[in-house]
């Protein structure tokens, strides 16, 4: 490959102003990747707009704030290039400001407290790509991490939004009798900020936060959020993952349809989460169909917001919580469980949803961390 020509061309393309359009370059052979990094290195006093590149060395790929870039010049290089697409998290069906409960109605409803004399999560790493979280937040105290930003990383991954703090805390708040407590409250949290505070990201900026995530040694990586249409880029990094032996969790989506899911939750090597409501019912504005691998609790949740608070919010998010705390639990008591194996047993140990779904074993149901255990606490005798 002939770099000198390769940074001459994405020199000359890139954006300096950043609001042109970015897009990810990956390349044919893996092997040009570690050369065009060293190059890159090297040709950066030269041409200075190649600072504003961000690599990842998971997907081999460079992250790159082009303008409408010529197609054809960079196939001739030997490289794939994809615009690179806004993704959000999911946003809630509702949001209401509520106290806080000691034991959360969700929490309860998988089981959660009947298997905390056996698991609790301890030693599990979960990384969040979200928002952020409330680092200040009592029921997160000694739930949270350091972390990553990627949008500014100097800094902590500070919550700007909510999201991350809520999702962070139906995971692993351990806030006892003066707050809430999680699914799983020994587990701990790495907060990826990705988003801003308007719950917006570029896939790239996943990119990065799965890149982080599977080189800092996470067991499971929770994804609540979604996008319409799917990327190369996105699905590779994913499977790279799930390759590594990491869990991947993702909501399915907030658009009541009944046959489709939101990526990355429809891609194979994730988990898809759908949402119920308290009398274990699909909740109405829930995804639903042969794309959901499980479903969770995911309206009128209560959880950890910002400023030590709490708040209500319903959606296939809280329902993807719940999940990644379940799958804490599990892991803690069986660390030798493969991401497939958890998978198939979430889905066999699963509540049925209704009468006909236990007729149709085949169809998802909900999470039950009693059933998900089950097998090892009863040897022990706990349950």
């Amino acid at each position: 490959m002939d770099y000198a020509k390769l940074l001459r061309l994405l020199s000359d393309s890139i954006d300096t102003s950043g609001k042109s359009g970015r897009h990810i370059v990956r390349f044919m052979h893996s092997g040009h990747y570690s050369e065009c990094l060293r190059q890159l290195l090297k040709y950066r006093r030269k041409y200075p707009a190649l600072r504003l590149i961000r690599s990842s060395s998971l997907l081999q790929a460079l992250l790159c704030p082009l303008r409408l870039p010529n197609s054809t010049a960079f196939a001739e290089l030997g490289l794939y290039i994809e615009s690179d697409s806004t993704i959000r998290v999911h946003s809630p069906a509702s949001s209401t400001k509520e106290r806080a409960t000691d034991i959360p109605w969700g929490v309860k409803r998988i089981g959660a407290p009947d298997v905390w004399s056996f698991s609790t999560g301890h030693r599990i790493r979960i990384g969040v790509i979200d928002t952020g979280a409330d680092y200040s937040h009592p029921d997160l105290r000694y739930s949270l991490a350091r972390g990553i930003h990627l949008l500014n990383r100097a800094n902590l991954p500070h919550d700007d939004n909510g999201h991350g703090t809520h999702i962070a805390g139906t995971i692993a708040a351990a806030g006892g009798a003066q707050g809430m407590i999680g699914v799983a409250p020994r587990s701990l949290i790495y907060p990826v900020k990705a988003f801003d505070h308007n719950g917006s990201a570029y896939v790239s900026d996943i990119i990065l936060g799965i890149d982080w995530c599977v080189r800092s040694g996470m067991h499971i990586i929770n994804m609540s959020f979604g996008m319409k249409s799917t990327s190369v880029a996105l699905k590779n990094i994913v499977n790279k993952a799930h390759e590594a032996g990491i869990v991947i969790v993702a909501s399915s989506g907030n658009d009541k349809k009944q046959r489709t899911a939101d990526y990355p939750a429809k891609y194979a090597q994730t988990i898809s989460v759908g949402a119920t409501n308290r009398d274990g019912k699909i909740a109405a504005f829930s995804n639903s169909g042969p794309y959901i691998d499980i479903y969770a609790p995911g309206e009128k949740i209560t959880s950890s917001w910002l400023g030590g608070g709490h708040r209500e919010m319903s959606g296939t998010s809280m329902a993807t919580s719940h999940v990644s705390g379940a799958i804490a639990l599990l892991l803690a008591a069986r660390p030798n469980l493969t991401p497939g194996e958890i998978k198939r047993r979430l889905r066999r140990t699963a509540k049925p949803l209704s009468l006909a779904q236990a007729r149709a074993r085949s169809r998802p149901g909900e999470v039950s961390a009693v059933r998900l255990l089950r097998g090892r606490v009863e040897r022990r005798g706990r349950i």
